[in-house]
């Protein structure tokens, strides 16, 4: 069970082996909800590794009533708001943060962003603000219904947080050419991927039924995911394999749209939509690749984490992120264009090739590793990223102190 607000200062009283209170940084982290995509999994991976002995650490919830089973810490603070919309949590959120009096406050999801922006004259003095970006703002604002007002928000707000964290260098050189950010307030930071877990589900038995190729996504069945883009592909690619299998792991408001177009292109028996999957490394065995369809991205985990398992990937360029990433890496086909015919292609190309059950060592995740924006060794190794994470904490929580004491 999580602890009610009420429950965690016994809890942290208890613990004499610990700093108290006043000495570690009290730190807030926000996400809508538990569960989610990327954004959630990555806050939900943070507050399970970050050092307890370091930071007194709360989890809110934004438009979650009840936390609910999770893999979350017993002494971590959950507060559930529990808001129809983000935007209507702004009351709420801000009792909350006048109440704890966080050192530090970590967002993790652009309209989440601009509300915690937008409070900020309303915290308490000391209070810092960072937002991690979760896509690459200039395709968002193409997508977005009024790109507009999400530029003129983007314009307004973000250049009042004391750091933007941003997935990949090429999203934060994004971020400046369409915002004017200041590169001194931008950090790329690499997503934690948690490679020991996932390589040992690889050695479960494969779910996968029949000779395949058997091919996985996972992603929110969201416009922007592009898995119209992937039906349509498959379809050309099942006149080829005609055995060929697809999961697509994954919720959303799409769901029901893209049942009907598998349907119409008589792909019922061959695609399974799985529904949300709180760890979608069960089909990592017997896969024979992962496909990212997407429209725009930021640096998505779950290409990350097929990627850990070895798993060939074949990816649209969604992001410069993604391109900088994968370019001349043996196991990954990325389509020369976002576009069903180009993903086909590049589907085609990669299934000719690749033999059953074919792994690859990607480079990115060795100690050797070394990325276009500025090197990084084994960047995504878990310890790394949460490292990487406190490190930039620590620095805005110091640097705050030092002002108070001048």
């Amino acid at each position: 069970m999580r602890n009610t607000d009420e429950e965690w200062l016994n809890i942290e009283q208890s613990r004499t082996t610990r700093k108290t209170m006043a000495q570690r940084t009290r730190l807030l982290l926000l996400i809508p909800h538990l569960g989610g995509g990327g954004a959630e999994q990555v806050t939900a991976l943070l507050v399970r590794k970050l050092s307890p002995e370091k930071y007194d650490l709360h989890l809110t919830l934004v438009t979650q009533t009840v936390p609910g089973p999770s893999e979350l810490p017993e002494w971590l603070a959950v507060h559930a708001i529990g808001a129809r919309r983000v935007r209507l949590a702004a009351i709420p959120l801000l009792r909350l943060v006048r109440r704890l009096h966080p050192d530090v406050i970590l967002s993790g999801m652009a309209h989440l962003n601009f509300l915690v922006l937008l409070l900020r004259p309303f915290f308490p003095r000391r209070t810092r603000v960072l937002v991690r970006q979760n896509s690459t703002v200039s395709s968002a604002l193409a997508a977005d219904r009024r790109p507009r007002l999400a530029r003129f928000l983007y314009r307004l707000l973000y250049h009042h947080s004391d750091r933007v964290i941003c997935q990949s260098g090429a999203m934060a050189d994004d971020l400046a050419a369409e915002l004017g950010i200041a590169t001194e307030t931008l950090v790329v930071l690499p997503n934690p991927i948690e490679l020991d877990r996932i390589r040992a589900a690889c050695d479960a038995p494969s779910l996968w039924q029949g000779t395949g190729p058997h091919l996985l996504a996972v992603g929110r069945l969201a416009h922007e995911k592009g898995f119209d883009l992937l039906l349509e592909a498959f379809a050309a690619v099942r006149r080829d394999f005609p055995h060929a299998d697809l999961v697509i792991a994954g919720e959303g408001a799409q769901r029901a749209a893209l049942e009907a177009q598998a349907c119409r292109l008589g792909l019922d028996a061959a695609v399974q939509f799985a529904g949300y999957v709180d760890m979608p490394y069960c089909f990592y065995p017997g896969a024979t690749l992962f496909v990212l369809p997407s429209r725009q991205e930021g640096m998505p985990n779950a290409l990350l984490e097929a990627a850990a398992a070895g798993i060939p990937l074949v990816t649209t360029p969604a992001s410069g992120g993604i391109v900088d990433l994968l370019s001349g890496c043996a196991g990954a086909w990325l389509a020369p264009v976002i576009s069903a015919h180009a993903l086909a292609e590049t589907l085609l190309r990669a299934l000719r090739i690749l033999e059953r059950a074919q792994r690859f060592e990607f480079s990115f995740f060795s100690p050797a590793a070394r990325t276009s924006h500025p090197p990084v060794p084994g960047q995504f190794a878990f310890t790394r990223a949460v490292e990487a994470y406190e490190a930039l904490i620590d620095a805005i929580a110091d640097a705050t102190d030092r002002v108070d004491r001048s």
